[in-house]
């Protein structure tokens, strides 16, 4: 009843998984990292203790396949586990018991192991598939590779949570901890175009991803069409209105939505700011 990959991106060192079950809070069991150690998913008849021991031992300096061997030796209901496994250096490995339902398996290849159980036949293929020809960072990857799945079948039983966790060193909320991106949906009909979408917005809100280059000077079209979107949003009450005034109501309506990474004192904005502005007016 679900499917899951995880990975290693070789050249920033970020370690995430993507997974979506009809479960409800699938990322409550399934997800499990630590950038001194690894990248740990445990799903079917789930082990919590797959997660915490495994990564202690990642820690500790055990591959992912010692690790895994000790997981399984150490667990009578073996059988009924899928587990997969990345470490730090990028070593992967995978488990599907012979219990588990059909379909059930796995895909590993260099740092990265797609697995699931109860699917629609290709979803593992598909995720494996647009994991390795998506291009961007790693959560534009793992999140790729989710919808692929879907999109090929995925849970024979349909959809109901989803996760995305990627951890990056000191990437975490004002470099506090290194879980940089943490989006879960716990209980939704569409739960990965659900992820998909709040994704999106964690990602305007607090991660710094856009191109450097996809910005536009705030003069002329593009300050008449921030002009109107605040005053439809009802941020601007004059009819006319000043430079100043305008970028003030800006600057409001930047901080009410949180988007204070995305605030720039250079006379530009975001694109993906003001896109995300002018759709906000325009659903008014």
């Amino acid at each position: 009843m679900t499917f899951s990959i995880v990975a290693r991106d070789p050249e920033t060192g970020d370690l995430g998984i993507a997974v979506q079950s009809k479960f409800p809070a699938v990322g409550s069991l399934v997800t499990w990292i630590d950038l001194d150690g690894g990248a740990i998913a445990t799903q079917a008849l789930a082990n919590v203790e797959y997660g915490t021991k495994g990564l202690k031992m990642l820690k500790a300096g055990l591959t992912a396949n010692q690790v895994l061997r000790v997981l399984l030796e150490n667990d009578e209901a073996s059988q009924h586990r899928q587990v997969g496994i990345v470490d730090t250096s990028g070593h992967a490995v995978a488990h599907t018991g012979s219990e588990c339902y059909d379909w059930a398996g796995h895909i590993v290849d260099d740092g990265v192991t797609v697995q699931g159980n109860i699917l629609i036949e290709g979803t593992a293929e598909a995720m494996m598939r647009a994991f390795k020809t998506t291009e961007g960072d790693l959560p534009e990857r793992l999140l790729s590779a989710l919808e692929a799945g879907q999109e090929a079948g995925g849970d024979s039983r349909g959809q109901q949570s989803a996760h995305l966790l990627v951890h990056r060193r000191d990437g975490g909320y004002g470099g506090g901890s290194n879980v940089w991106v943490d989006v879960r949906v716990d209980d939704h009909p569409e739960a990965v175009a659900e992820l998909r979408r709040v994704f999106e917005l964690y990602s305007l809100t607090l991660l710094e991803r856009e191109d450097p280059t996809d910005i536009s000077i705030l003069d002329g079209n593009i300050l008449k069409a921030v002009e109107d979107a605040l005053r439809q949003l009802g941020y601007l009450e004059q009819e006319q209105t000043s430079r100043d005034l305008i970028l003030s109501a800006l600057q409001k309506w930047i901080h009410t939505e949180n988007f204070e990474n995305k605030e720039r004192d250079d006379g530009h904005i975001w694109n993906s700011v003001l896109n995300y502005l002018v759709e906000q007016a325009n659903r008014e």
